[in-house]
């Protein structure tokens, strides 16, 4: 069995398979949108409509890039506020169309230079997180590497939220953990360990419903587009008020405990 450390490296490593490549495998006839209509586009964050098993849906992605060029012009998969703008945009789309939305979470957190403070990151975040919880339609997030902090809860207030088996998903980096807590930065696996950050265990705290295997390779994709397929229906099949109040309970669930 895989240590906390040892998928960590996997989920950051520069091969893992990113959220471009999973909207080109899983969605037909995807068409991409972009800009927020207040400041420009961001490229770490994908986004656009496509067709899932025949199913029209709005797909949202963040994205490293997969060489050191386009890695830099995609800022590392780290959005600006107009990234996170350019997602609720199409999720407000998505709801006056009735489509469902799925959020694709590959992130070591939202960027966080003087340029996305002074452009409102916090209020971006903030939005993303209160409108996700009342939108009308059916909501399906999958960490595909690293789902780090609110960059990555910024995309991932879901009904469902599914983890690949190589990923972690944090409210802090291990190495800012380390840092913070012990002020030794060569703690890190310590902090991996301590955090709980790897989908088995997140699975067993109830913060995700799903580990979607990664071994076989050529087995992942189809399966993934079924069980995605498969879970959309049974959503989609809801009261729109049961589905609004199911994710809000989901999430009010969380950190729950009795002495």
């Amino acid at each position: 069995m895989s240590s906390a450390y040892e998928i960590l490296q996997t989920a950051r490593a520069a091969d893992h398979p990113s959220g471009k490549y999973y909207i080109e495998q899983l969605c037909t006839d995807f068409m991409e949108m972009r800009g927020d209509r207040r400041f420009g586009d961001d490229a770490a964050i994908i986004g656009g409509v496509g067709r899932l098993a025949g199913m029209p849906l709005t797909v949202i992605a963040h994205e490293r890039g997969s060489d050191l060029k386009e890695r830099s012009r995609r800022n590392f998969g780290m959005a600006h506020p107009e990234g996170y703008r350019k997602a609720l945009r199409l999720m407000k789309q998505a709801e006056k169309f009735r489509r469902p939305v799925l959020c694709l979470v590959d992130t070591s957190g939202a960027f966080c230079g003087i340029e996305a403070e002074q452009r409102g990151q916090g209020q971006a975040i903030a939005e993303n997180l209160m409108e996700m919880m009342t939108l009308r339609v059916p909501i399906i997030s999958v960490i595909l590497g690293e789902g780090g902090s609110g960059g990555a809860l910024a995309l991932a207030v879901a009904d469902r939220v599914w983890m690949m088996e190589n990923s972690v998903y944090s409210v802090i980096s291990p190495e800012g953990c380390s840092s913070i807590l012990w002020r030794d930065p060569g703690r890190v696996k310590d902090a991996a360990e301590c955090l709980k950050i790897t989908p088995g265990d997140l699975y067993r705290l109830g913060v995700i419903e799903r580990i979607v295997p990664e071994t076989p390779n050529e087995g992942v994709v189809p399966a993934l587009r079924g069980a995605l397929s498969e879970a959309f229906q049974m959503l989609k099949a809801q009261p729109v008020d049961v589905l609004c109040e199911g994710r809000y309970q989901r999430f009010r669930r969380m950190g729950v405990y009795q002495e």
